[in-house]
C-alpha cells in the first residue's frame, strides 16, 4: 500500500506554484479553417473489401501528437485513441503527461487510465484494446485517430495478429518531428513546467519504500525511478542541503532521460518509415517561437498541411501504405553524435 509522506520544503527554483509557470505543451490551434463535410469513412480496397479508415500520429515525446490529433477530430469528426503505454495505466497524471480536458476540448478519448498502475500491459493487449476502440468508433460514424509515442505498440497494432487491423482499416500515418536540439530545449523546460504543476508531489504521494521494481506498469514512469532517492531520504529524515541536491539531481536526471527516449523514439519512427508510408510533418518552426507567433507557426507549418494531408487521404486521392510498392521518402538523417551530445541528450 502506498505510504503519503510529508514532502520537505524544495528549494525555491522547485517550489514554484503552479499559476506562476504556464503550460508549456502546445495550447489548442487558433483560427480552425471551417470543417469540411463529412469525408468517406469507407473505402474499397483492390481486393474489393469495404475498409474503414484510420489516421495515426506519431512522434517523440513532447511533439504535440495530442494537439495534432484534436486537431484532426475537430476538423474530421475523430475521436482520439491514446496510443502511449504509460497513459494507459490510471495515476500520476502530470508525469505522464495526460492531456487536460482543454487540451482534449471536448474530443472523445479512449485508452486513458484504463489499467491498474501495477498491471502489466503489454502491447498484445494493448492491440486487442486499441482494435475494439477502433471498431466501436468507427460504428459511430467516426474517424478513428490514433496518436502516442510508443511506436512499438503502435506497430503491434498495425503489423500484429497477422496484419488483422492493416485488413479493417486503410491508414494514413503521420509524423509530427521537431529537430532535436529544438526538442531538447522544449523536453528540458517543459520538465519545470511539470514540476511547477506539481509532479513532484503526485510521486511522493504515490511513494512506496518497499517498492523497488520500477520496471511495470505506470511506475515505469520517467520521473519515478529518479525521484526514489530523494524521496528516500525524505523519509529518513535526511538534512535539507542532501534532500535540496537529491532533488536537483532528479530533476536534471529527468530531462536527461526524456531527451533519450525522444532520440530512441525518433529512431524507431525512422525505421519504421522504411516499412509503412509515413508522412513527415515538421513542426520546428513552432517550437521556436512563443506566444501567439507559436500558433500561428502552428497551423501554417503543422495543423494545415496535416489537415490537407488527410482530407485527401479520405477522399481517396493517394496510396495508403498497404497498398503502394514505392519506396518511401527518407526522412531527414538523425543528428550525429556529437550533436546529441551537444545538445545534453546523454546518448
Amino acid at each position: 500500500m502506498a505510504t503519503s509522506l510529508s514532502l520537505a520544503p524544495k528549494p525555491a527554483a522547485v517550489a514554484v506554484a503552479a499559476a506562476a509557470i504556464p503550460r508549456l505543451v502546445p495550447p489548442p490551434s487558433i483560427d480552425m479553417s471551417v470543417p469540411s463535410p463529412p469525408p468517406p469513412l469507407v473505402s474499397v480496397s483492390r481486393s474489393m473489401v469495404a475498409k474503414h479508415k484510420a489516421v495515426v500520429v506519431m512522434g517523440a515525446t513532447g511533439t504535440g501528437k495530442t494537439r495534432l490529433a484534436v486537431d484532426l477530430a475537430l476538423q474530421f469528426g475523430g475521436e482520439v485513441i491514446n496510443a502511449d503505454k504509460l497513459q494507459l495505466h490510471r495515476g500520476l497524471d502530470v508525469a505522464t503527461n495526460k492531456a487536460t480536458a482543454d487540451e482534449r476540448a471536448g474530443v472523445p478519448h479512449h485508452l486513458i487510465g484504463v489499467a491498474h498502475p501495477d498491471e502489466e500491459f503489454t502491447a498484445a493487449d494493448f492491440r486487442r484494446a486499441a482494435s475494439r476502440a477502433a471498431a466501436a468508433v468507427a460504428a459511430r460514424g467516426a474517424l478513428p485517430i490514433i496518436a502516442g509515442g510508443s511506436n512499438s505498440y503502435i506497430e503491434e497494432l498495425v503489423d500484429g495478429d497477422r496484419r488483422a487491423f492493416r485488413d479493417r482499416y486503410d491508414c494514413c500515418f503521420l509524423w509530427v518531428d521537431v529537430q532535436l536540439p529544438v526538442l531538447h530545449g522544449f523536453v528540458g523546460r517543459r520538465v519545470d513546467d511539470m514540476c511547477g504543476r506539481g509532479m513532484v508531489a503526485e510521486i511522493e504521494a504515490a511513494f512506496d519504500p518497499d517498492r523497488t521494481d520500477y520496471s511495470r506498469g505506470v511506475w515505469r514512469a520517467i520521473g519515478v525511478p529518479e525521484l526514489d532517492a530523494y524521496l528516500r531520504s525524505c523519509a529518513a529524515g535526511g538534512g535539507e542541503e542532501e534532500r535540496a541536491r537529491l532533488l536537483a539531481n532528479a530533476i536534471e536526471d529527468i530531462k536527461a532521460n526524456t531527451r533519450r527516449l525522444s532520440c530512441r523514439q525518433r529512431a524507431k519512427i525512422v525505421r519504421l518509415d522504411r516499412l509503412w508510408r509515413i508522412r513527415r510533418v515538421d513542426a520546428t518552426e513552432a517550437f521556436r517561437r512563443r506566444g501567439g507567433a507559436a500558433n500561428e507557426a502552428w497551423e501554417r507549418h503543422v495543423a494545415a498541411p496535416s489537415i490537407d494531408t488527410v482530407r485527401s487521404f479520405l477522399h481517396g486521392e493517394f496510396t495508403t501504405a498497404a497498398e503502394t510498392t514505392a519506396a518511401p521518402v527518407p526522412p531527414p538523417p538523425l543528428l550525429p553524435m556529437f550533436a546529441l551530445a551537444a545538445a545534453g541528450a546523454g546518448v
